[in-house]
């Protein structure tokens, strides 16, 4: 074999790969370090910004799935039919004589598909957030798996009527989907709603993932990281294939005399350069992101006790009111009632109409007593935003934890120096200065 034989262009292709399968590399390990920098928010604790969430699936109206026919908030399923058939072929063989052989194939052809999606909740032991996923990466569950001849009643019961050319009568059902009450991991943008003052997950072009999965936060990292190495020791092997062809071919006096040896072995040490730049590049801005994230988690504490200071004093001012009010109200109520009782039917004594009438006047203008519902607002008010304020500042400690982690980290701690990185303080109750809004009411 000789220079000129060599497949230069099918190896040329093969490092072009090489380079795809290095980018799918590093995209898979950003995932996969994002998934591990995210802490785990309550659905109570949930802010505007990428959030991870662990919790059930919930609906008021579920849907039923097609052929499990279970209750789900989403579900997809397909019906497929077998078929065969012998094919004859015409070749040349080696003499070059014009031949026949006969061949057969066979496989599955898809008659039928469908499926549904809802907007549901996803519910943890604080409460529970709407979650519209259009647009989001969706990992479910099997619910139906079953193939049948065409004497079962499933065949079609729940398939078409028409069959495929060359059929052999087997058709596979199968179906996937969140089941009711499932356990979910989501990893996705939380936004405001436009209905009610609640926060939502869905889509967002600037979020870098959208996750709905019925797997563990730890099999969905490692998956990624599974994944990762494979397109990384793929993309090396290629860019060794080269090397590997020369050495390959050397019983066979192959001397590709227009490259130096020391050519050869550029595409696997450019690739490892360029691994090794682009992990540097990687690790640097998820540790940028991290240190953003610490900062707004920060501000997150800072609006929430804006929140409770601009809430809470006209919360206790319109309590105030609604106290005096029916203070008032049943004050006139008790003086009415005594003056009934103290003048017998049949004597005279105090006008009542008088007093009446002004009580008519109040009850008209304020038909309802409501300091007691009134106060139990209060209360759900003060125990909800003291919740969040806590919420936010357990989600700073864990993302302000998680960076200090990083920064202390071998290799990552080399890349932080580059751009001098420094923890940031946790937040310890000790040195929390900002007081609590105190609740008096008027006397």
């Amino acid at each position: 074999m000789n220079a000129n034989d060599a497949p230069w262009p099918l190896l040329a292709g093969g490092l072009i790969i090489s380079l795809i399968s290095l980018a799918a590399s590093l995209h898979l390990r950003r995932r996969q370090r994002l998934l591990r920098d995210l802490p785990t928010s309550k659905a109570a604790g949930v802010f505007v910004g990428l959030v991870e969430l662990k919790g059930t699936a919930e609906s008021e109206m579920p849907l039923t799935s097609f052929l499990a026919e279970a209750a789900c908030v989403q579900f997809a399923w397909r019906v497929e039919e077998h078929w065969s058939r012998l094919v004859v072929e015409t070749y040349t063989d080696d003499k070059g004589r014009t031949q026949t052989r006969t061949r057969h194939e066979s496989g599955w052809t898809t008659v039928a598909d469908g499926g549904e999606t809802q907007n549901f909740y996803t519910r943890d032991d604080t409460g529970a957030v709407l979650v519209r996923p259009a647009g989001a990466k969706i990992e479910p569950l099997a619910l139906f798996d079953e193939t049948v001849s065409r004497g079962d009643p499933l065949y079609y019961g729940k398939g078409p009527e028409r069959a495929v050319p060359n059929s052999d009568h087997r058709r596979r059902f199968s179906e996937t989907g969140i089941p009711l009450h499932a356990p979910l991991y989501i990893v996705g943008a939380a936004r405001e709603r436009a209905d009610v003052v609640a926060p939502e997950i869905a889509a967002s072009k600037d979020a870098p993932l959208f996750l709905v999965s019925t797997r563990t936060e730890e099999t969905v990292a490692s998956g990624l990281a599974g994944w990762s190495w494979f397109w990384w020791a793929l993309g090396l092997l290629l860019a060794c294939a080269p090397l590997v062809f020369v050495l390959a071919n050397q019983q066979d006096n192959f001397s590709p005399t227009a490259l130096p040896p020391a050519l050869l072995a550029l595409p696997p040490l450019g690739y490892l350069l360029l691994w090794g730049a682009g992990w540097v590049w990687m690790v640097f801005n998820s540790l940028v992101a991290l240190r953003q994230r610490v900062r707004s988690g920060w501000s997150l504490i800072d609006v929430q006790l804006k929140r409770r200071a601009d809430l809470i004093p006209g919360l206790v001012a319109i309590v105030s009111g609604l106290t005096g009010h029916e203070r008032e109200t049943q004050t006139a109520l008790a003086a009415l009632r005594a003056q009934a009782q103290a003048t017998p039917p049949g004597v005279s004594g105090p006008d009542h109409t008088g007093l009446a009438g002004a009580l008519r006047v109040v009850v008209e203008k304020y038909p309802q007593l409501t300091a007691q519902e009134s106060f139990a607002r209060l209360h759900r008010e003060l125990v909800e935003t003291e919740q969040r304020v806590a919420l936010a500042r357990t989600y700073y400690n864990d993302i302000a934890t998680q960076f200090a982690t990083r920064l202390e980290q071998v290799p990552d701690r080399w890349v932080a120096r580059l751009g001098a990185m420094r923890p940031e303080p946790l937040l310890a109750a000790e040195n929390f200065e900002r007081a609590p809004v105190a609740v008096k009411f008027a006397a």
